[in-house]
């Protein structure tokens, strides 16, 4: 059990990691990681493909992805036949997003982006350079503390 200010600490941490240069999925992932047996090496790793909204092809939201990633290690089912536990875990992704979806106006990474739909986003596999104007022209700081805040509340839920 974590008490509310550890977890306020793993949401600054969030934040922290993409203003070092980590995306979006890469930040909400590692915060949390550890208390799914997982170090942050491997969490990074394993969501580092999710940047730019997917191999940066701006589809879902990097920072969504992350809670999505979270709420398997956090109750997703380990057997096939298990659909009980599957459509548990389902109803907390839709639950969670539902709520990113109503703080952030939408999942889809092009639109929070203020492109209108990730088809006519300008897809290119190169990362962009993070520079002062990178941060100053994106909301991804703000999509990465909602989404962490977001898994820390659900974290606080279960606990009670």
């Amino acid at each position: 059990m974590m008490n509310e200010k550890q977890l306020d600490e793993r949401v600054s941490r969030a934040v922290e990691n993409f203003m070092a240069g980590y995306g979006c999925c890469q930040s909400v992932v590692a915060a949390f990681a550890d208390l799914y047996g997982l170090d942050e090496t491997m969490a990074k790793r394993i969501a580092a493909g999710f940047g730019g909204g997917v191999g940066r092809m701006r589809m879902m939201c990097g920072a969504v992805s992350g809670i999505v990633m979270l709420v398997g290690l956090d109750c997703g089912q380990t057997e096939g036949s298990d659909r009980e536990g599957k459509s548990a875990c389902y109803k907390v992704v839709q639950d969670l997003l539902a709520r990113s979806k109503e703080e952030n106006g939408s999942l889809i990474c092009a639109e929070i982006l203020g492109i209108k739909g990730y088809d006519k986003a300008p897809c290119s596999y190169v990362a962009s350079a993070r520079t002062a104007e990178y941060y100053k022209q994106r909301p991804c700081a703000a999509k990465v503390e909602s989404a962490a805040r977001i898994f820390a509340d659900y974290l606080k839920g279960k606990e009670k």
